[in-house]
């Protein structure tokens, strides 16, 4: 099924702390998929980020590989696994 950015991003932010796949393509034009989720706080030190990532198209998620925080730019999003269900992100 193919959905858009904006859907996507939607999808993600509604996501409420599931687990969810998304592959996008890095700043390095290699291509990265994910397993992530939003809202983990296990991590945080408090000091908060230097810059707002909303302004920078970014999302911040727990990457459960890594189990780092990590980020991607919604704008290279190519694809999105959510709720059992396979989306193309154009």
């Amino acid at each position: 099924m193919q959905i858009t950015k904006a859907n996507a991003v939607q999808k993600i932010l509604g996501s409420k702390g599931k687990i969810f796949t998304v592959t996008f393509i890095k700043a390095d034009k290699t291509t990265r998929e994910m397993n992530c989720r939003l809202g983990v706080k296990k991590y945080v030190k408090g000091v908060g980020l230097k810059y707002n990532p909303t302004d920078k198209n970014l999302i911040i998620v727990y990457d459960l590989q890594k189990k780092d925080y990590r980020s991607f730019n919604v704008n290279s999003v190519i694809a999105l696994k959510i709720s059992k269900q396979n989306y193309e992100v154009i």
